[in-house]
C-alpha cells in the first residue's frame, strides 16, 4: 500500500525558497524527491480546502501557480467538515496554531500516514503532542522514511 502524504503549505513552497542555508537547500531537495515519488505513483498526496485557501491567499503569482501545480498531483481532497472543525478546536486547545490545527485535522481526516512541514515550531509542538493520528515529519525525515 502506498504511503499517504499531506504536505502543508510551507513544505510545498520550500523548493522556491532561497537555498542560502543548508537546511533549506536539503529540505527543498527532499520535497522535490517526494513530488517525484508522487508523479511516479509511489505515494499518494492529499489536498485540502485549507491548503487551497492558503495557496490562494499568496500574492506572489509564481508561488501560487507552483503550489496549485503541486496540489493538482493529489489523489484525494479533504473538504472542511464539522468533524474537522471539532478536531481543529481540540488541537488549538493543545497549543497548536489555528491554521496548523486545521491542516493537521484535515490530514487526520484523510487518514494520511505522514504530515510533512518545514515549520520548526509546529514540528516541535506536534512531536510533544500525544494523540495525533498522523505522523508529523520534516521533509528530510519523510525522505528517510520513504
Amino acid at each position: 500500500m502506498k504511503p499517504v502524504i499531506y504536505l502543508d503549505t510551507c513544505s510545498i513552497q520550500r523548493p522556491l525558497d532561497s537555498k542560502s542555508q543548508l537546511r533549506i537547500a536539503l529540505e527543498a531537495e527532499a520535497v522535490l524527491g517526494i513530488l517525484s515519488l508522487a508523479e511516479a505513483d509511489k505515494v499518494n498526496l492529499i489536498s485540502s480546502e485549507i491548503l487551497l485557501f492558503e495557496i490562494h491567499r499568496n500574492s506572489n503569482q509564481i508561488r501560487k501557480e507552483y503550489a496549485l501545480e503541486v496540489v493538482a498531483k493529489a489523489k484525494d481532497y479533504v473538504s472542511m467538515s464539522p468533524k474537522i472543525e471539532k478536531r481543529s478546536r481540540e488541537l488549538v486547545d493543545l497549543g497548536i496554531h489555528f491554521l496548523d490545527a486545521v491542516h493537521l485535522a484535515s490530514a487526520e481526516s484523510a487518514h494520511a500516514d505522514y504530515f510533512c512541514t518545514c515549520d520548526s515550531a509546529l514540528l516541535k509542538k506536534a512531536k510533544k503532542t500525544s494523540g495525533l493520528k498522523v505522523k508529523v515529519v520534516s521533509p528530510l525525515e519523510l525522505a528517510e522514511e520513504l
